[in-house]
């Protein structure tokens, strides 16, 4: 997501021509969810304007179409999942993950599918799942399959933390939406490979997004000193202030790891002008 209407002409110039709106976008962050690939493959030519928008270090954590995942689940998808690799070609090194997020259906009956399903990726990508069946969080038997699925594959497990979000009851129509709609799963904060990655929900309030988040800035701390290079989503069930948010989250991080690159500087609101 990089065109949420309450950034516009507050966060990010408006209006913006489409070629011009991810780099705008990019000027606050440095990865973004590609949310949007779950309901439709992109065109190559719309893949090849988003890379000409962004730097080669650019990530983009980009969701499997939920035909592959949702419709099909990880069976007979050679069709469908090749016309995407294709599509995403454009993008390079950009693509950090393909995230593979599974319905709250998919059980851990359904495990040694997804190990054959992963068996068959190329490897010329990363890949990230995220499952929400209850088991996968309480049913040791249930973790330590996944994980051995995951490692087999070299793919990273994604948490959806929404703990801090569950906390209280909504009190914003957002909160209400969201309440309804997001997974209720106890917290997991278990890197299996060297990029993990991680969604975070808060608050529509920011210092209770922010209280929610301190465990993860402790975590991710520890994954940078280990030496690896996490990748962390800031979600509000708004998201007015997503970007905002995320640099304030990557600012704590980089007060006890001074090493860390800073973000980009935001390409200014109003055109700069010499008074």
């Amino acid at each position: 997501m990089w065109t949420h209407r309450s950034w516009q002409g507050r966060l990010l110039a408006h209006p913006l021509p489409p070629q011009e709106r991810l780099r705008h976008y990019a000027g606050w962050c440095d990865a973004v969810e590609g949310n949007t690939t779950f309901y439709a493959t992109p065109t190559r030519e719309t893949v090849a304007a988003w890379a000409a928008q962004t730097d080669p270090g650019f990530r983009f954590v980009l969701k499997l179409p939920k035909v592959v995942t949702h419709e099909r689940r990880l069976t007979d998808t050679g069709e469908p999942l090749h016309a995407f690799l294709d599509a995403i070609e454009p993008l390079g090194p950009r693509t950090h993950a393909l995230w593979i997020q599974l319905p709250g259906s998919f059980s851990p009956a359904d495990v040694p599918t997804l190990g054959r399903f992963l068996g068959h990726l190329p490897r010329s990508h990363r890949y990230a799942v995220e499952v929400r069946h209850p088991a996968f969080f309480t049913d040791p038997n249930a973790i330590r399959l996944l994980e051995q699925t995951l490692g087999s594959a070299d793919a990273e497990w994604v948490p959806f933390d929404t703990t801090a979000f569950f906390t209280t009851p909504p009190t914003s129509d957002a909160e209400r939406d969201a309440w309804t709609k997001k997974p209720r799963v106890p917290l997991r904060s278990v890197a299996l490979t060297d990029r993990p990655i991680v969604r975070y929900l808060g608050r529509d309030d920011t210092t209770r997004t922010v209280e929610g988040w301190q465990r993860w800035v402790d975590v991710t701390v520890t994954w940078l000193r280990e030496g690896r290079s996490p990748t962390m989503f800031i979600h509000t069930p708004d998201n007015g202030d997503a970007p905002v948010l995320a640099r304030r989250f990557h600012d704590e991080v980089r007060a006890r790891v001074p090493e860390l690159a800073a973000l980009p500087e935001p390409i200014p609101v109003e055109p700069l002008t010499l008074f």
